[in-house]
């Protein structure tokens, strides 16, 4: 079965989304924690705010990681379907 006939079907959007979620969040996660371990534990929500998502830094946070969820889904339901 050709990529374009697996797009086609509903069950790879359904195995695309019970991938990619879940990746999303997990990559968000681990990036907060990665740049901002001493503020997170610390409690100092504000910096994290202001260093992350403040004056437009939201849109590269999160694009990036979209994009990246979004490639590795598709991958990996893919590789998956038979």
């Amino acid at each position: 079965m050709t990529f374009i006939e697996k797009i086609k079907s509903l069950q790879f959007w359904s195995n695309f989304t019970k991938i990619t979620v879940p990746f999303f969040i997990i990559l968000t996660v681990i990036m907060l924690l990665w740049k901002n371990w001493s503020e997170i534990f610390a409690g100092d929500f504000e910096t994290v705010s202001r260093m992350n998502f403040d004056n437009g830094k939201w849109k590269p946070f999160f694009g990036i990681k979209i994009i990246a969820s979004v490639f590795y889904g598709l991958y990996t339901t893919h590789k998956n379907m038979k």
